[in-house]
């Protein structure tokens, strides 16, 4: 069968989308292991499939499931969903501002700009929650401890303090998202403090491996600086693909992200 796509990426974090009433009724997730193939599909850090909620029962306009390359359905992606916002629009379904039904919750994302198939967004990315003790938590990994904040923010979190990225990361961060402390698996993100207003991070996620950029993994390292007073409540987030922007007003409120999402190819794959 033909399964139409579009692809989009978020800094660097891309992703195939397509409508879900044109997608496999079943088989989902060898499906998704075919498409996001970058030898034999076409490639991507997860497949979304969007639906168009005329009625929303659920308090948004779309709803959105992600797969990852290891054909898992996770709980959301802050990349992604602006990447469905993109979508969104491009197809002339939505306008500047929408609400975007998530695993991980409902997403208002708002239009910041655009030029041509290129889009900045707003998003509010949720309450973060961090479990007592896990604010300050020493992970065992083999025969060492690595300093880590432990959270939630739409999807598991674990945001890994270091001082530099001068060591094998990609296989700690393997370790650390099949850790038994994780029975449902975790991303992992590797963070150095730079200064009071921006952080470099790295990320390992959680069926994918190491990406360019993740949405939910820099907002997770954000929240965890900013917990531990590294920086004040705007922080700009490095990651190897760019920027993001947040801001924390308080402990209580959402955690705000701005950042890009663009439009770069349609197509059909042959599955």
């Amino acid at each position: 069968m033909e399964i139409p796509f579009t692809k989009a990426h978020g800094a660097r974090n891309d992703f195939l989308l397509t409508w879900e009433d044109e997608a496999p009724g079943d088989g989902l997730p060898g499906a998704a292991m075919a498409i996001c193939d970058r030898h034999t599909g076409v490639g991507a850090d997860g497949w979304l499939l969007v639906s168009r909620l005329d009625a929303p029962p659920e308090g948004g306009d779309l709803r959105i499931r992600l797969f990852n390359p290891d054909g898992g359905e996770v709980e959301m992606s802050g990349n992604g969903t602006r990447c469905a916002a993109a979508f969104a629009i491009a197809n002339g379904f939505a306008g500047r501002e929408m609400r975007i039904v998530t695993g991980g919750g409902t997403k208002h994302l708002k239009m910041l700009a655009q030029t041509g198939m290129a889009y900045s967004f707003e998003m509010n990315m949720g309450q973060p929650r961090v479990a007592p003790g896990e604010e300050r938590y020493g992970l065992v990994v083999g025969e060492d401890i690595y300093d880590c904040t432990i959270l939630w923010v739409g999807n598991p979190q674990c945001a890994v303090f270091v001082e530099n990225f001068d060591f094998d990361w990609r296989a700690v961060g393997a370790a650390i998202e099949r850790h038994s402390h994780f029975p449902n698996r975790t991303n992992v993100s590797f963070v150095k403090a730079a200064d009071g207003l921006n952080i470099d991070v790295v990320f390992y996620e959680r069926g994918v491996g190491e990406t360019m950029s993740s949405g939910t993994g820099a907002t997770g390292a954000a929240v965890a600086t900013i917990l531990r007073g590294f920086t004040g409540r705007n922080v700009t987030v490095r990651t190897p693909a760019g920027p993001l922007e947040f801001r924390w007003p308080t402990n209580d409120s959402d955690v705000i992200m701005n950042g890009p999402a663009e439009i770069v190819a349609t197509g059909r794959y042959y599955l």
